[in-house]
């Protein structure tokens, strides 16, 4: 049989439904390896009752993004559900959230500037600013894009009448309660549904990222997306790493910037931060943390994949490798393999910013900074 190629139609071919949904949106979309979260400009976005935009970062992956709002002062969004999981991060402002339960019982908790939270899936919920002179911004990452790239219809994730009775979690969850789960260092768990403060959160120790360095992992609302907090100490920085794509980290106190290469690069990327800033390494794509501040540097860092639910087999694999050195098959280079430029460059910053070096504790030389 032979085809009539002169009546053929035109067929879709290399759909990407979230792009296009997202271009028609009418909000500013950015695209780019770092933004400021609180400089971003918005556009009115009906869907969701607020000021807002779309951040699709180079390294976001397939799975996730980010929708930053910003709500007016006395301001509300609408009340709104969806069949896709988020994670969110108040960039500034104060206000509170209402959850409305599956059994129509409401749950209500107050957020400021460095609260997380993440609302159960498909469960409505609405955000209010208390503030009647100042916005609110805050940071959502999501798994819509994954959604809509799966099922192309957006009544089936914004109008979805199923309830998944498992994701609620105890109400103490959405007053900043918790349940801790000790595991062993860099992998001890928060499970909660709302943190008041993440910069004042208690970190535990996880000395093979770097000594004095700590951290927590948090399981938000039983969810697919994992996230954890970091910090380093003054006068410190951590082991570079590497690991899948989609891993959004948001600077949350202190200011330094992160150093980026593939193995084979001859330069570094710099991105400096500080609160506001966001950005994600690509996949497999090495990167390494400096505080330059007179204080401690804490970051969050939200991506697909979970400590409970890894979903990907990298993120699995990332399990047994996060901190196991490059030479044994793992994804972390220890202080004394770093390329030697690195150290340099660091003791530079401290020394521009007029602050001393404490690395002589933690393993890597040379102790002192030099002039710059």
């Amino acid at each position: 049989m032979s085809i009539d190629v002169r009546n053929a139609k035109p067929a879709p071919y290399q759909v990407d439904s979230y792009k296009e949904w997202a271009a028609g949106e009418g909000v500013p979309i950015y695209d780019d390896f770092a933004v400021d979260l609180c400089t971003l400009e918005v556009a009115p976005w009906p869907r969701f009752g607020a000021y807002g935009a779309i951040v699709n970062l180079k390294g976001r992956g397939d799975f996730n993004s980010i929708f930053l709002f910003e709500i007016d002062p006395g301001g509300k969004t609408t009340q709104h559900k969806n069949l896709y999981e988020e994670v969110i991060y108040v960039i500034s402002g104060h206000g509170n959230t209402v959850v409305e339960g599956p059994d129509g019982v409401q749950h209500a908790f107050e957020w400021g500037p460095k609260s997380l939270f993440a609302i159960p899936l498909n469960l409505r919920a609405q955000h209010f600013n208390s503030s009647g002179s100042m916005p609110a911004r805050l940071a959502s990452t999501n798994t819509f894009c994954m959604t809509l790239n799966l099922y192309r219809d957006l009544d089936f994730i914004f109008d979805n009448k199923h309830v998944f009775k498992t994701r609620l979690g105890r109400s103490g969850f959405f007053k900043g309660e918790g349940d801790f789960i000790e595991m062993r260092p860099g992998r001890h768990m928060w499970e909660t549904n709302f943190i008041p403060d993440l910069a004042g959160i208690e970190l535990r120790p996880f000395d093979s990222r770097g000594a004095n360095s700590t951290n927590l992992i948090f399981i938000m609302a039983d969810g697919t997306l994992g996230a954890h907090s970091s910090e380093m100490p003054v006068g410190s920085y951590k082991k570079a790493h590497r690991h899948g794509a989609g891993r959004h980290v948001f600077a949350v106190t202190g200011e330094g910037y992160t150093l980026a290469w593939y193995g084979d690069d001859k330069d570094f990327l710099e991105i400096p931060w500080q609160h506001g800033i966001v950005y994600a390494p690509p996949d497999d794509m090495f990167h390494q943390h400096f505080n330059v501040s007179a204080s401690p540097a804490r970051y969050l860092a939200v991506g697909i994949g979970s400590r409970r639910y890894p979903f990907l087999e990298t993120k699995r694999r990332s399990e047994r490798e996060v901190d196991l050195s490059v030479k044994q098959g793992g994804r972390q280079i220890e202080f004394e393999d770093q390329d030697p430029r690195i150290h340099q460059i660091w003791l530079k910053a401290m020394a521009k910013a007029g602050l001393q070096s404490r690395m002589d504790s933690f393993g890597s030389a040379p102790l002192e900074p030099t002039a710059s």
